[in-house]
């Protein structure tokens, strides 16, 4: 079943379970899915659902971050209850550990010794860690091993 399928199906679920919260978190989902179909006339990829939750995902952060900066604790939780129920279509974390040793392997493959040579390491590793890490810390990684 593809991720798009699983998702539809995961709406209506949460529609006869009767999951407001839920139920509005993933509608957000499918909405920016169509639009991006619509917009690109394209039909979707798991990949391609897998960076919109990854976008939606990052919006979420930053959106919980300047509520609990102006005291809102209600809508910081409401944004982090939206945060699980994306992050739960996406594939398994990787560890540190397992990230680290993909940066390593990426710098031994393309000869990358300083910083003008971070954007082939990073399309190396893009394809590899979309939607199983966090990439701007894959980027910062990157980045401190290239200047250090």
């Amino acid at each position: 079943m593809s991720l798009k399928a699983q998702i539809t199906e995961d709406m209506k679920s949460a529609m006869r379970a009767k999951e407001t919260a839920r139920l509005s978190a993933i509608r957000l989902l499918l909405s920016a899915m169509k639009q991006r179909e619509v917009d690109e006339r394209i039909e979707l990829t798991d990949a391609d659902v897998m960076g919109i939750i990854e976008k939606m995902i990052k919006q979420r952060r930053e959106s919980i971050v300047q509520y609990e900066k102006g005291g809102r604790a209600d809508l910081a939780d409401a944004e982090q209850f939206e945060v699980g129920v994306l992050s739960a279509y996406l594939p398994q974390q990787l560890a540190e550990a397992e990230v680290a040793a993909e940066i390593d392997a990426a710098l031994a493959a393309t000869g990358a010794k300083a910083m003008p040579d971070m954007g082939k390491v990073m399309a190396i590793l893009k394809p590899k860690l979309a939607g199983r890490a966090d990439m701007g810390k894959v980027s910062a990684l990157v980045k401190s091993k290239l200047s250090g």
